[in-house]
């Protein structure tokens, strides 16, 4: 189908639904759910054969609106918390799931220039590390814990500090996003640079296994939060430079308010690996590996899935009007 024949017979819908956003009438969850799916439908097809057209840009505009009204209009029968984190949290982080894919895909790109960095150049290390952190660390894998750097204080004065930090991370990657993503873009840039020099350190060194073991207990939960948040700071970013049908400051409101949440929804994960850094790493060398393994993949499998799979099953159900 041509797309004036397209728009031509749908532009009354479209219309008609743009209408119903901007009026104060009482309209149930049900007949948003309704809209919603018949827009998801349009936009579908819209992505299909006009992929590059503004038409697309303003059906997932109004898409994502009638999205907001679906769950404002929603009756959840457990608290506001309850709907923050299993409702809202993962229908933005649907809609956006593509920004999502693209921020974990750049940056394990640059996690791996870190790593190609670090292993044609000697001095690259020393250079994003620092020299101290190096001979240090070098120290400690001379007396057989390469680990070591994590126990170095107290179990909750570690817990706090690491806690603190990676939250200060993580703030940096998504307010950043306010210079049209790029602030978000140069955090994400040296974090990622960082990781890889400091994880090929280890394997050059011959200890990569028991880098794995520690680092990564606390590591797999903390890195994809820091994704996360790099995603929240894309989608503030992108409000900015691509308002779309909105002008620009309704879409900054727009992107802030989605981009807000999603960010704020990386808090407890961020905090559980600054506990698990402070009280559990710390044992890693004398733990048995089966247990170590348990907890990577365990916390590892706990956020992936809450960001990547659970948004798919509850867009879903809106859609099958399940949990209306």
């Amino acid at each position: 189908m041509r797309e004036i024949a397209f728009i031509k017979q749908n532009k009354e819908k479209w219309l008609n639904i743009e209408q119903q956003l901007t009026v104060k009438n009482k309209i149930s969850a049900e007949d948003w759910s309704q809209m919603y799916v018949q827009l998801s439908n349009d936009l579908a097809f819209s992505q299909t054969f006009y992929p590059k057209s503004e038409l697309t840009q303003y059906l997932n505009n109004l898409a994502g609106s009638v999205h907001q009204k679906v769950y404002t209009s929603y009756k959840y029968e457990k608290n506001a918390l309850s709907k923050f984190f299993f409702y809202e949290v993962p229908v933005i982080a649907y809609q956006y799931r593509k920004v999502l894919y693209f921020s974990l895909l750049l940056f394990l790109v640059f996690v791996g220039i870190g790593v190609l960095s670090a292993a044609y150049d000697d001095r690259f290390v020393r250079l994003i590390l620092g020299d101290a952190y190096v001979n240090a660390t070098l120290d400690n894998i001379s007396e057989g814990d390469p680990m070591a750097v994590y126990k170095g204080s107290s179990n909750w004065g570690s817990a706090i500090g690491i806690t603190i930090n990676n939250l200060f991370v993580g703030i940096r990657c998504y307010i950043y996003g306010i210079f049209g993503g790029l602030g978000t873009f140069y955090i994400m840039f040296n974090n990622a640079i960082m990781l890889g020099s400091f994880q090929y350190f280890f394997y050059e060194k011959g200890v990569f296994n028991e880098s794995i073991r520690g680092i990564w207990l606390h590591g797999s939960m903390e890195i994809m939060a820091i994704v996360i948040e790099i995603c929240a700071g894309f989608i503030l970013g992108s409000s900015i430079l691509f308002p779309g049908t909105y002008s620009r400051l309704q879409s900054l409101k727009i992107g802030f308010k989605k981009s807000f949440k999603l960010f704020i929804s990386t808090l407890p994960f961020t905090v559980f690996a600054g506990i698990i850094e402070g009280y559990v790493t710390r044992y890693a060398k004398e733990m048995p590996n089966f247990l170590n393994y348990i907890i990577i993949f365990g916390t590892l499998a706990l956020i992936s899935f809450y960001y990547f799979i659970y948004p798919i099953i509850v867009n879903r159900k809106i859609q099958n009007k399940q949990i209306i």
